[in-house]
């Protein structure tokens, strides 16, 4: 007679859902930014994407804030402007989730290419773009701010769409 098998732990699904950014969730937001950031984008700079119609989404699950992401579109290509998992809800697959929707909407918005940058020195959200399909075609030299005044490097990454 087999024995019984052990029983599994217990894993809790998760309802989220998209919502899309208004001022009343940039407190929210900004707390998430940063915290997830050393050089977080602005209170301005939120506000100046909602004016200028970028597509900003954020990630909600039981009230929670777990991420967002901004997205310019272009002619024939939608570049990604920021997209950030809160601390607490990172490694979890939300950065993909989100991608997904976005990849989604470019689809819809007839985008031929979705491009990025992303830190050289951040090899964590590197390996998140490349899982997803995104490949390195270039390099933005001194891109981002860095600690101590200094710049650091950015990857222009791509996906065909």
């Amino acid at each position: 007679m087999p024995s019984p098998r052990p029983s599994a732990p217990a894993v809790q699904a998760v309802e989220a859902a998209f919502v899309p950014l208004s001022t009343d969730w940039l407190p929210s937001v900004m707390r998430v930014e940063t915290s997830a950031y050393s050089h977080p984008w602005t209170e301005a700079n939120f506000v100046d994407a909602l004016r200028s119609g970028y597509q900003a989404q954020l990630l909600v699950a039981g009230g929670q804030l777990l991420g967002y992401f901004v997205a310019m579109r272009g002619v024939d290509e939608v570049h990604l402007l920021n997209i950030t998992v809160a601390p607490a809800y990172q490694g979890q697959g939300w950065a993909r989730v989100m991608l997904d929707a976005l990849r989604i909407w470019a689809t819809g918005q007839r985008a031929d290419w979705l491009w990025l940058e992303v830190r050289v020195n951040n090899p964590r959200a590197r390996t998140v773009y490349e899982a997803q399909g995104y490949r390195q075609v270039g390099l933005r030299k001194n891109y981002y701010p860095a600690a101590g005044g200094q710049r650091e490097d950015a990857l222009v990454m791509s996906l065909k769409l």
